[in-house]
């Protein structure tokens, strides 16, 4: 699907989807549970829906409302026949907190997928499932566990994706006895983590951290255990807000509701990052209102947010002076090679953005209409990117691939219109 988006006066307010890291969270930690549990707040993203399909694979009965899913768990003694693959499309997060759950069932499982899924890295769970003698088979179509895991100490590198050490918290409180899962320094994407512990204990399950002198995150969980059903409501998401904060903080105008001001998601550091950039605006309740500033380069680091990556990297356009992003490394290896993407097409949009290693310097310069169709890479976060910094440089652009919206917010060009932005979809 192509996206014309056309010069356009934007403002007003709107609301942020909500958080699909807590979304995660919350369908597994129900999928498991004993009972019945309401998840209000939902929206019903690509990734989300493979997510509510692998736990109905669990054995859990899913109901879908407009926004919100009612889900009734049979518990972990409750797991039915895996008849089927466990189709993720290309939801990362999907694969790897659920790898470690599936293999509890005992069964041979096989996790399948589309694009770049299973090109990410997946070398954690491969060693710790080889160190106990059981299966684990990857190849470009997809994964194929068989065997239970074991209980123990498991001990993790801290700078790989933050989602194997979920899967494995998941897991743990429904082996047979009780866990130990040591992070190493350094730690990186904490925060993750911290929603999945947040989630967990929503649901009854116990978990206890430590941190050792050296920065080693040590967490004990006790089992077995068993999930409890509860009502939870997904919090807004500080991810997705940034791509309208950081339009708002350039043209001016745009409140965003929906955001819980307590939040632990790391991606709230955008406001922090946005402050040190000169930005202004002002909270209220669980609204921002951003104003037009004049914004200047900064020093930034994404160890503990990726996710914001591709829309910092569009952000250093509009600074003045030379941001600099330490810690991009991990954005090659998502839905596209982001760093090679952004570059590329900002390129087209006049923009000077160089890479040595892991950091990126942006240059702030006047970005013009692009000399050529802007693509996505089949990148959610791209696409977004894109479109805020055409609509931010008040130039036309032909986005091509805006359909990959979808993964995380399908509602985002609809949003952009409530704004007033002008935008044809073909």
């Amino acid at each position: 699907m192509d996206a014309k988006l056309y010069v356009s006066r934007l403002g007003g307010k709107a609301a942020v989807p909500p958080s699909k890291s807590a979304a995660h969270r919350a369908v597994l930690c129900a999928g498991l549970a004993y009972g019945t549990s309401r998840i209000d707040n939902i929206q019903y993203s690509d990734d989300i829906r493979v997510t509510l399909g692998a736990v109905r694979q669990l054995g859990a009965k899913i109901v879908e409302e407009e926004h919100a899913v009612v889900i009734t768990g049979r518990g972990s003694d409750g797991f039915v026949t895996v008849t089927r693959p466990v189709y993720c499309k290309e939801s990362g997060s999907t694969l790897r907190l659920l790898i470690p759950v599936f293999s509890l069932t005992a069964q041979k499982v096989h996790f399948t997928g589309a694009e770049r899924l299973f090109a990410r890295p997946q070398e954690v769970y491969r060693l710790l499932f080889n160190r106990q003698g059981l299966r684990f088979e990857q190849g470009p179509d997809g994964i194929t566990i068989f065997g239970r895991l074991r209980p123990g100490g498991f001990t993790l590198p801290g700078d790989v994706s933050s989602q194997f050490i979920s899967g494995l918290l998941f897991a743990a409180p429904l082996m047979e006895s009780e866990s130990t899962i040591e992070v190493r320094p350094p730690y990186e994407s904490h925060s993750y983590v911290d929603l999945t512990v947040d989630a967990m204990q929503r649901f009854g399950v116990k978990v206890t951290a430590r941190t050792h002198r050296d920065g080693a995150v040590v967490y004990r969980v006790a089992a077995p255990q068993r999930y409890t059903a509860c009502d939870f409501a997904v919090e807004g998401d500080y991810s997705q807000a940034a791509f309208l904060a950081v339009l708002g903080t350039i043209i001016g105008g745009i409140s965003v509701t929906g955001l819980n001001a307590s939040s632990r998601q790391g991606d709230k550091v955008i406001l922090d990052i946005l402050k040190r950039c000169g930005a202004k605006y002002s909270v209220r309740g669980d609204t921002i209102q951003f104003s037009r500033s004049l914004l200047r380069a900064t020093e930034i680091d994404l160890s503990d947010c990726p996710d914001l990556g591709p829309i910092l990297i569009a952000m250093g356009c509009f600074c003045s002076g030379t941001t600099i992003i330490r810690n991009a490394g991990r954005l090659r290896i998502k839905e596209s090679d982001r760093i090679e993407s952004m570059q590329t097409e900002l390129a087209k949009m006049g923009a000077r953005v160089e890479v040595e290693g892991d950091t990126l310097t942006v240059s702030g310069v006047p970005l013009h209409a692009p000399n050529a169709p802007l693509e996505s890479h089949n990148d959610h976060r791209v696409a977004m990117s894109l479109s805020v910094a055409a609509y931010a440089a008040g130039v036309p652009a032909l986005l091509r691939g805006a359909e990959s919206v979808n993964k995380s917010w399908p509602d985002f060009f609809e949003v952009l219109r409530g704004l007033g932005a002008k935008i044809t979809l073909e």
